[in-house]
């Protein structure tokens, strides 16, 4: 591999720390480079760089958002602890299943969220966190296992959902949410390279250095969140939704729109 490889894919790996930090979707910026620089490399050897590289990044920008904000330890650990065994679980079953369910669904459901977070103006703008409890326990729980599984198994847009649910259930704030999914996305990350590394190792040279960056840009993103506030986090939330939903749809519909087209 060339050094203009590794700049360019470090350069990659710096924004979608940054964006990642922010509201998630980092992988949005960071696979489809992967992916464009290395075509010739496996998928899984693919996917586990991204996470090396994923999990080093994430793991900073919650450190970075504990300093500012309380853990919210009775949501973060039921949802860690379910979303650990089931991101597992979800990389076990990509060997097994076939992805095409969650790909022909992600762009419609990402919508929905898009739509309800746009028509609820104040959503994730005020801080207004639910009681302690078993039903607390068990919803955190619940969301960790569903979005564990999934980001196991195909993995767009984990942030951003964990972002809305946590906002949408719990009460938090846009700002707390990204910092309760950062630690959740570092779970889900450690239980994915658990399968990846002894089946398909990652590329360790690229991971690595894809990794400092991931950090760097992490780092940045998260202090800028936590100086802008809630409101500019919303707004870069519905962005990268949206570009989610463009890059989603097309992966899912595009080969059937330019079936049409040429007809």
């Amino acid at each position: 591999m060339t050094a203009d490889l590794y700049l360019q894919l470090g350069m990659a790996a710096l924004l979608a720390g940054l964006v990642d930090a922010v509201v998630g979707g980092g992988g949005l910026i960071q696979v489809p480079m992967l992916f464009s620089a290395l075509p010739q490399a496996l998928p899984a050897t693919l996917f586990g760089t991204n996470k090396v590289a994923s999990l080093c990044g994430t793991a900073f920008a919650a450190r970075t958002y504990g300093r500012k904000f309380p853990v919210d330890w009775g949501l973060v650990l039921p949802a860690s602890l379910t979303a650990l065994v089931f991101a597992y679980a979800g990389a076990f079953a990509l060997t097994l299943l076939p992805p095409e369910l969650f790909r022909r669904l992600l762009p419609v459901i990402l919508l929905l969220v898009a739509l309800y977070v746009f028509r609820r103006k104040d959503f994730g703008t005020a801080y207004a966190p639910t009681r302690e409890g078993l039903g607390k326990w068990t919803r955190a729980a619940l969301i960790g296992a569903a979005i564990g599984f999934y980001d196991g198994f195909f993995g767009p847009g984990t942030g951003s959902f964990l972002i809305f649910l946590f906002i949408r259930f719990f009460g938090q704030d846009f700002l707390r949410a990204s910092a309760a999914a950062k630690i959740v996305n570092v779970a889900c990350n450690l239980a994915a390279l658990a399968w990846f590394i002894p089946t398909h190792p990652p590329i360790w040279s690229l991971a690595l250095v894809m990794a400092g960056c991931n950090i760097a840009g992490s780092v940045v993103g998260a202090r800028l969140a936590i100086r802008e506030g809630a409101a500019f986090v919303r707004r870069i939330f519905l962005g990268v939704v949206l570009l989610l939903i463009a890059k989603t749809g097309w992966d899912a519909y595009g080969d059937f729109l330019m079936f049409h087209v040429k007809q």
